[in-house]
């Protein structure tokens, strides 16, 4: 009889780890309903793929992403570079398996408003930005705060508040554009994704706000994964979510990013940002 209970006891625990339902979420790096609506779509497709209950959780903030995937409230997030080291260092086993294929060669747009009369440049920075007000996008974004300040103490070898006359942050990229767009910041940072399918869809005004800047590349977005979904969720759960997000085809998911399609991560790929961060001070 025992090996009849140990047995009804392994066939319970299993189908509770069947049962248990994998959560994911992504940095807010722009406007939260549109985000909440395309990622639902994208939690559909990995429940189907991944043959589990699959739950997208919105969140408000890049802090707060990072502290869910640390609290283990989700167990995979679509984190930017910078947010991606932060997790993986508070989460030892954390893995990141899958980037966007713009990610290994991602750039930040500075933007300005137009009634500034700042010049585009290919080679550098403008000179004329200094003395101007700027925002960054979130305090810890990778494309909207970590590299843009790279390249101005690169271009300047001064502080973002000794170049320009006011520093703020947006919070996220949609806000960088409208804050510049208004002219409440003389000039901006921003994801270029974020940039491209806004003045796709006729949501920025390019008469009052363009871009002045292209930065050189660096890695960034990707999916990271907490070091024990295989424990939670079967043998071998890490390279099924891998491949569910390298098979993402579907131009409407994609769009949810937006990318035009994922490739194999390793947390190896980003080192760079690693050494950016400590080097400004915003990693440990």
């Amino acid at each position: 009889m025992r090996w009849l209970l140990a047995l009804v006891l392994l066939v319970a625990c299993s189908a509770a780890n069947a049962a248990e339902t994998f959560r994911f979420t992504a940095i807010p790096d722009e406007d939260q309903s549109r985000l909440v609506e395309r990622f639902s779509k994208v939690a559909d497709y990995l429940s189907e793929q991944l043959g589990v209950d699959v739950e997208y959780v919105p969140v408000t903030s890049y802090g707060a992403a990072v502290t869910a995937f640390r609290n283990d409230q989700v167990q995979l997030a679509w984190f930017g570079g910078l947010s991606g080291v932060q997790a993986r260092q508070l989460v030892p086993g954390s893995q990141a398996i899958a980037q966007g294929k713009e990610d290994a060669a991602f750039v930040s747009y500075f933007i300005a408003n137009t009634a500034t009369g700042i010049e585009p440049e290919q080679d550098e920075l403008p000179e004329s930005v200094s003395g101007h007000s700027f925002t960054f996008g979130a305090k810890t974004s990778t494309s909207g705060r970590l590299m843009p300040e790279h390249f101005i103490r690169q271009r300047f070898d001064k502080a973002p508040e000794e170049v320009f006359s006011r520093v703020g942050f947006s919070g996220d990229h949609s806000r960088t554009i409208a804050l510049v767009e208004s002219g409440t910041y003389d000039i901006g940072a921003v994801n270029f994704t974020v940039w491209q399918a806004a003045v796709e869809e006729g949501r920025v005004d390019t008469d009052k706000v363009e871009v002045v800047w292209e930065s050189p590349t660096y890695p960034d977005y990707q999916w990271t994964i907490r070091g024990d979904a295989d424990a939670r969720y079967g043998e071998g759960f890490t390279q099924k979510v891998q491949k569910a997000l390298l098979d993402m085809t579907d131009p409407a998911l994609l769009e949810s990013f937006p990318r035009s399609g994922f490739i194999p991560a390793s947390n190896d790929d980003y080192a760079p940002i690693e050494s950016v961060g400590k080097s400004i001070g915003v990693l440990r």
